[in-house]
C-alpha cells in the first residue's frame, strides 16, 4: 500500500506543475484528506522539497534516465520527482520503500508501461547518490555561463532569473540569496498587540512546549524554534497571527499613530489589516478590501480572530476606482506582485514565473496606485509595498508615480518611529534581503499628499 501521505503529495506536485492552482491552494485542499497531522507534515516537507531543488533533480533524473525530461509523461516526471527528493534528503525513509512506492504510484497513475523504468532510473540514483553529476561552484566567480549553469542546476532557480540577479548583484550576493531561497523557513508569529504582548505571548508558547524568541528586526515578530505553535492555547485565543518578519515591517510604514481613517487596498490575508489595528489600539476606523471572494472570506476570518472590532471589510478592486467619497489619512497599497521576493516561502513562484510578467504586473501596480492615491487626504500618508526583488516592480513603479504627479512627495523611511534603519536604503524606501537582513525581500515606498 503507497503511503498515504506520497498520494498526496503526487497529487499536490500534479496540481501544481499543470496549472490548475498554485502551491497554498494545493497544499489545503490535500491536506483536508490526511487525518493524521504526520502524513500532511510529511506531505507538505515533499513537495515544497521538490520545488525548492527542481533544477537538481530535473537534471539528475535526465542524468539517470538518458532521456530528457520533456520526452517523459508528466505523472511519471513528478513521480521521479517526489521520489529523488526523498532519497536524496529524506534518508530515515529505506531506499526500498521510497522506490516499491513509486512503482506503485506509477501504477496508480495508470502508467503500468513506465513502472520497469521509474525502478530502475530511482535504482542507478540511489546506488549514485554518494556522488552526484551536478555542476560545482566555479573556480571562476567571474565565469558566466559556468556560474548560470551552477545556479539554474545546482541551486535550481530558473536561467532567466539568474541571470538578472548575477548581472546586478554580482556572483557572491546572487548565489546567498539562492542558498537562501533553498532552505526551509521557520515559523514566524507577529504579536496580537490587541490581545497582549510579545514577552507574554513567549512565556506562554514556552509553557506550552514551544520555544520561541523574539525577531531581530520588526518589534512584534516572534520566531518559532521547536513545537506546535499553531496548535496551542495562544493560537486558539487569537494571540498571534502568522506573517513573515519582512512582511511586518510594511505595516510599520503606517506609522505609530496612522490617523483616525486608514484604508487598505489589497489586505487579505489581513496581516498588515490587524497589524495596524495594533497600532492604532481600536481607536479611528479602518476599511479593509480584497476583490475575489475567497480573499474577502479569509480576510473575515482573520479580522474576527484578531479582536479588531474597528475593522470594516469592503469588496472592492483597487485596480478600478474606489467607491469611497470621504478621504483617508493613511493608505495602505500591498499590490499583488510577482512574489519573486518570497520564493523561500512560495517555492513554485520560481517556476511559474517568466521576466516577461514583470511588465505586465508593473503596469498593474501603477494603475492601482494611482487609484489609491485618489483617496488620500491632504497631509495623509499613501504606502506602496511589494514582495519583489526587481526593479520594474519597485522603484520604476514609485519613481513613475512621482512623476506623474504633483501632489505627492516623497517620504524618508528613516522618520518613521519604530523601523530600523539598517532596513532603510539609501532613497529612504523599506527594502530587506537575504544576504543583508536575513529576510525575504519586501520593498516599500511612503508618499505624503501636499495638495488636492
Amino acid at each position: 500500500m503507497i503511503a498515504r501521505a506520497r498520494v498526496a503529495a503526487f497529487d499536490i506536485l500534479q496540481a501544481v506543475s499543470s496549472g490548475r492552482t498554485d502551491l497554498p491552494s494545493a497544499l489545503a485542499l490535500a491536506r483536508e484528506s490526511l487525518d493524521d497531522e504526520r502524513d500532511r507534515a510529511l506531505a507538505g516537507e515533499i513537495v515544497t522539497g521538490v520545488l525548492r531543488n527542481r533544477g537538481a533533480i530535473d537534471h539528475l533524473i535526465a542524468t539517470f534516465a538518458r532521456r530528457a525530461i520533456d520526452r517523459l509523461d508528466p505523472e511519471v516526471v513528478t513521480i521521479l520527482r517526489l521520489s529523488s527528493y526523498q532519497l536524496l534528503h529524506l534518508t530515515r525513509v529505506p531506499a526500498s520503500a521510497i522506490v516499491d512506492d513509486a512503482v506503485d504510484l506509477a501504477k496508480r497513475a495508470k502508467k503500468r508501461s513506465a513502472m520497469g523504468f521509474v525502478n530502475a532510473v530511482l535504482r542507478s540514483l540511489s546506488r549514485g547518490r554518494r556522488e552526484l553529476p551536478l555542476p560545482p561552484r566555479p573556480e571562476d566567480p567571474a565565469d558566466r555561463e559556468a556560474a548560470l549553469t551552477y545556479f539554474s542546476t545546482t541551486l535550481s532557480h530558473p536561467r532567466w532569473l539568474a541571470a538578472r540577479w548575477y548581472d546586478r548583484l554580482g556572483f557572491e550576493r546572487a548565489e546567498q540569496w539562492m542558498l537562501f531561497n533553498n532552505q526551509a523557513p521557520r515559523l514566524t508569529l507577529r504579536t496580537n498587540l490587541l490581545r497582549t504582548t510579545t514577552d507574554v505571548l513567549i512565556g506562554r508558547l514556552d509553557r506550552g512546549d514551544v520555544f520561541a524568541a523574539p525577531g531581530r528586526w520588526a518589534p512584534d515578530a516572534v520566531i518559532v524554534n521547536e513545537g506546535r505553535a499553531l496548535h496551542s492555547d495562544a493560537a486558539a485565543d487569537g494571540w498571534f497571527v502568522v506573517q513573515d518578519e519582512a512582511s511586518q515591517l510594511v505595516a510599520l510604514l503606517a506609522g505609530a499613530s496612522p490617523g483616525p481613517r486608514v484604508l487598505d487596498t489589497c489586505a487579505s490575508p489581513g496581516g498588515k489589516t490587524t497589524a495596524i489595528a495594533g497600532a492604532m489600539a481600536g481607536r479611528g476606523s479602518i476599511v479593509a478590501c480584497d476583490v475575489r471572494d475567497k480573499r474577502v472570506a479569509l480576510l473575515l476570518r482573520t479580522v474576527a480572530a484578531s479582536g479588531a472590532t474597528n475593522v470594516r471589510v469592503v469588496q472592492a478592486d483597487v485596480s478600478q476606482p474606489l467607491p469611497f467619497t470621504a478621504p483617508f489619512d493613511c493608505v495602505l497599497v500591498d499590490a499583488p506582485c510577482s512574489g519573486l521576493g518570497t520564493l523561500r516561502r512560495d517555492p513554485d513562484i520560481r517556476w511559474r514565473r517568466q521576466e516577461d510578467d514583470l511588465r505586465g504586473f508593473a503596469a498593474a501596480q501603477s494603475q492601482m496606485l494611482h487609484n489609491a492615491a485618489a483617496c488620500v487626504n491632504v497631509g495623509g500618508r499613501l504606502i506602496y509595498a511589494t514582495c519583489s526583488s526587481e526593479h520594474e516592480e519597485n522603484d520604476d513603479v514609485a519613481d513613475a508615480f512621482l512623476s506623474d504627479t504633483d501632489a505627492f512627495t516623497a517620504v524618508d523611511a528613516t522618520s518613521i518611529a519604530g523601523i530600523p534603519a539598517a532596513v532603510i536604503d539609501g532613497r529612504g524606501r523599506l527594502r530587506t534581503s537575504p544576504d543583508q537582513h536575513g529576510l525575504e525581500c519586501f520593498f516599500g515606498a511612503v508618499f505624503e499628499r501636499t495638495k488636492l
